[in-house]
């Protein structure tokens, strides 16, 4: 599709059949990682199946090639690769938000549930949805992501979920380099989120507590927040920068098996509409 900064844009969509006749459903976008691509997101996230088992559609949008290969990328701000800001003036804010306009236009979507999720660039480029596009996302769930713009201001309180490791090196839980491919320094996984919650008007302090059926995930809570939304953090403990519970990519580690990030995030955004 062409988009408002010019170019060529492409996507992978997934209508599951059976849909009821005549009915609104959701739409979900799911963003793949950095150097990943729409058909792979699809493939280790597994969210096609989430989609014919809970009634939505799900779309997997590409981000912009890296000179040379097949590999992509997002402009989540200053990150990353060459979609990053200010290199090729890269919209990608405008590329999604036309592709969600073009989707509740032409299918059955229920323009009041339309979610966002994603995978580290994803999770990032879900981040900015959430600061830039608030009046055409309802709710935003990812792994593995990081505030990369300098001034985030939602058009409106906005729930949002974000799922990380406390073993993932590519992204540390406390920001900085890591050991990913970009070196980029990112920013705290734990500040962006609690920024969020700052944002939303949320109470200051969060509410934590281990998951009784699994001492490896403790959850944050922030409540109070402006407009009935939530915010809320699911650290595990070990867990690597993988998309969880799903096969990873051959170039990525071992991803943490005994949490399900597809199956959690559509629970979260499902249930806000």
């Amino acid at each position: 599709m062409a988009t408002p900064d010019g170019r060529e844009r492409t996507y992978r969509l997934y209508v599951p059949p059976g849909l009821a006749e005549g009915e609104a459903v959701p739409l979900l976008v799911a963003l793949h990682g950095g150097t990943g691509s729409g058909a792979q997101f699809a493939e280790n996230s597994g969210f096609d199946a989430v989609a014919d088992r809970e009634g939505f559609i799900v779309v997997y949008p590409d981000g912009t090639p890296i000179a040379g290969t097949r590999a992509l990328v997002w402009n989540g701000g200053a990150c990353c690769g060459p979609a990053r800001e200010d290199l090729q003036d890269v919209d990608d804010v405008g590329f999604l938000s036309a592709l969600i306009e073009a989707l509740v236009a032409g299918y059955p979507v229920d323009a009041d549930r339309v979610y966002v999720t994603g995978h580290s660039n994803g999770a990032i480029m879900s981040y900015r949805m959430a600061c830039e596009a608030a009046d055409r996302v309802t709710a935003a769930a990812f792994q593995a992501g990081t505030i990369e713009i300098g001034d985030c201001d939602p058009a409106r309180p906005i729930s949002v979920l974000a799922i990380h490791g406390t073993g993932d090196t590519s992204i540390p839980i406390d920001g900085g380099s890591g050991q990913g491919l970009t070196q980029h320094p990112f920013a705290s996984p734990q500040e962006s989120i609690a920024t969020m919650a700052r944002l939303d008007g949320c109470d200051a302090t969060p509410v934590e507590s281990v998951d009784p059926e699994n001492p490896d995930v403790t959850h944050r809570v922030w409540s109070g927040c402006d407009g009935g939304v939530t915010v809320e953090l699911l650290l595990v403990e070990g867990a690597s920068h993988s998309w969880m519970g799903h096969p990873a990519p051959r170039f990525l580690a071992e991803p943490y098996a005994d949490l399900d990030a597809s199956a959690t995030v559509w629970e979260f955004l499902a249930a806000h509409g």
